[in-house]
């Protein structure tokens, strides 16, 4: 049986524009790893429909050279586009900055130097094998959040592209004779050609476990925080918590925990409306994170009950976190609300290697409730009557 290479392109570029238009259709409402990863597929799509066409015209001509460049601006800008997806689906910054400066250089230089074949394959090619290798090695580095194999997936394609990509490359600039067009039946261009639509269904396979795999963690985050404030709800707040007690107690090293609640909140929801107590709630959480100068647990704990835990801190620690927090408050809530804002609060250190996270939850609550008898805007801990 004979497969020629227009037949296999044609399929390539067919898988490309199903592909398009099942991420398009299956994902839904998206976020912008998704939404750049579904720009990047239909780019590429869009500019192999592109270099297909410039096949139907007469060679040389203008509406080659408007096509073909065009087909190289999908196919790099696509590429670029996919970079800043897996960036962000690795949990960092979508940057893709030098895939974005070839894709530009690349297609200016296409165009220039159309006239010129050789130059034209081996600097398109050469620069898209330079561009496949920056993603797939982007792809190599740690992720900043936990991923699965599928980008080991990507790497794997990325460089089976990259491979048959710079081949082609070559042959075109230094063998031109024997690859007078990418139709050629050339070993070179069937292996690229098989390659592209093994390496099509591959990228697929990736992009939608990566999609998959951020709905897990985003579904997880929901059920884990608060979705007034955005804090920690109890449950999680207590998962996590008490693996940093372990924790601390193993190193020996200090810990502290502060409830606290914000005073008067039933007068501001009834002075003011609930819309207002709802915006106190996320500036007291805002404040708790703008304020701290370290990673903190943050929870909201109950109704109008917060809580922080903070690592490798003792009392001084956690005092001047109050003081900066009650600072901020009563600068920020008149500003904000046009309401005043304080809380009182109780503070619980970790005592001994038998202390739990409910027992310091227990012990500043007490102080919490004193707190409040004593006249609100206050906190309390273990070793001091009063702070704040």
């Amino acid at each position: 049986m004979y497969i020629d290479v227009a037949s296999l392109l044609i399929a390539m570029t067919l898988n490309l524009l199903t592909m398009a238009v099942a991420l398009l259709a299956v994902m839904g409402r998206v976020n912008q790893a998704a939404r750049r990863a579904q720009i990047g597929i239909v780019l590429q799509a869009a500019g192999w429909v592109l270099l297909l066409g410039s096949g139907l015209v007469a060679a040389g001509t203008w509406s080659d050279r408007l096509l073909s460049t065009l087909a190289m601006a999908g196919i790099a800008s696509g590429l670029a586009y996919s970079a800043m997806a897996f960036d962000l689906w690795c949990g960092r910054v979508a940057m893709a900055r030098a895939p974005g400066v070839i894709a530009l250089v690349m297609t200016a230089g296409y165009c220039i130097g159309f006239d010129h074949y050789a130059f034209r394959v081996g600097w398109a090619n050469g620069l898209l094998a330079l561009q496949l290798a920056l993603v797939a090695l982007t792809l190599c580095r740690r992720p900043v959040l936990p991923v699965g194999r599928w980008r080991w997936l990507l790497v794997v394609s990325l460089l089976v592209q990259l491979v048959v990509t710079a081949s082609r490359g070559v042959l075109g600039a230094l063998y031109t004779g024997q690859f007078p067009n990418f139709f050629a039946p050339h070993p070179a261009n069937m292996l690229f050609a098989l390659a592209a639509n093994v390496t099509v269904v591959m990228s697929m396979v990736a992009i939608l476990l990566a999609h998959r795999e951020e709905a897990a963690r985003e579904l997880e985050r929901l059920a884990s925080t608060d979705g007034l404030t955005g804090a920690l709800n109890r449950r999680a707040w207590e998962a996590q918590a008490t693996a940093f007690v372990a924790e601390a107690q193993r190193l020996q090293q200090p810990l502290c925990v502060m409830l606290f609640e914000l005073d008067h909140f039933k007068d501001i929801n009834d002075t003011h409306g609930h819309e207002t107590g709802d915006k106190a709630l996320q500036l007291l959480v805002q404040g708790m994170q703008a304020v701290s100068r370290e990673q903190n647990l943050v929870c909201r704990y109950g109704g109008v009950e917060f809580c922080v835990l903070k690592r490798g801190a003792g009392l001084d620690l956690i005092r001047a976190y109050d003081a900066r927090l009650r600072a901020w408050l009563e600068e920020a809530g008149p500003r904000e609300l046009g309401v005043p804002l304080s809380y009182s609060a109780g503070i619980a250190i970790l005592l001994d290697p038998q202390d739990t996270v409910k027992s310091m939850l227990r012990r500043a609550d007490s102080l919490l409730y004193s707190a409040k008898m004593l006249g609100r805007n206050m906190t309390l801990d273990e070793q001091a009557l009063e702070i704040g």
